[in-house]
């Protein structure tokens, strides 16, 4: 026997308020309840930007390409080395000029003297203190002492000029010079005799003798032979040398 149970219809109508509420609840409850934002995605590692290699500079001069042969080392002229200039030393002239006087013995004032060596300083005064006025450039050249001062002569040359000079720059050796014109060598000591060699005016002959008279035996590059006293200077008319 079946038995079908059927509700009142306000029950049904209640129920179905019932269903219809909590089905219009749902939505707003979800609306309220906090959304799950999705996740956000995480950013990726920044990759190095990729750098291109920078290209070689090139340098201020390209390398060659070919490696040339290597040129043969040029020959350095060899020069000599500069030699130092040698210290200024005194000349013969200005180290006698210094040296320490040597005693002479009392000489007669005028003599003739000649040059010991060249050159030889003629200065305006009786010292180194003086200036040099020139230099003689003639050994063995005749000069003749007119005064004294100390170790200083005061000479008088050939052709008359004056200066003083040292006494270790004369000599006793006696000379003369052949002046004015050209003079005749003879054989012998008188004025007929045979000539031997015609002497140029400024030859120097050594005084050999001068015996009383007027004629004096003399030499000249290893000659010798007689001139009278007025064909050359270096001798008073009246001096006699033996």
């Amino acid at each position: 026997m079946q038995v079908s149970v059927r509700s009142p219809a306000w029950l049904v109508v209640v129920l179905a308020l019932m269903m219809g509420g909590v089905a219009a609840s749902a939505p707003a409850n979800a609306q309220t309840a906090p959304k799950a934002e999705p996740a956000k995605p995480k950013p990726a590692p920044a990759k190095p930007a990729a750098t291109k290699p920078k290209a070689d500079k090139p340098s201020a001069k390209p390398a060659d390409t070919k490696s040339p042969a290597k040129e043969a080392p040029k020959a350095v002229e060899a020069k000599p080395a500069e030699a130092k200039a040698p210290e200024a030393k005194p000349t013969e002239a200005e180290t006698a000029e210094t040296a320490p006087a040597t005693p002479e013995p009392s000489l007669p004032i005028p003599r003739f003297v000649s040059f010991r060596t060249d050159p030889v300083n003629a200065r305006a005064g009786p010292g180194v203190r003086y200036p040099v006025d020139w230099v003689y450039m003639r050994r063995r050249l005749p000069v003749e002492i007119i005064a004294e001062f100390e170790t200083w002569r005061q000479i008088r040359d050939p052709d008359g000029t004056e200066s003083w000079v040292h006494q270790s720059m004369v000599s006793g050796r006696r000379t003369g010079v052949i002046k004015g014109q050209a003079q005749g060598l003879r054989k012998t000591n008188t004025d007929i005799s045979d000539t031997l060699a015609t002497l140029e005016p400024g030859v120097i002959v050594d005084v050999v003798r001068c015996p009383d008279g007027v004629f004096c035996r003399v030499e000249v590059s290893g000659l010798q032979g007689w001139l009278k006293r007025d064909q050359f200077w270096g001798v008073y008319t009246q001096e006699i040398i033996e």
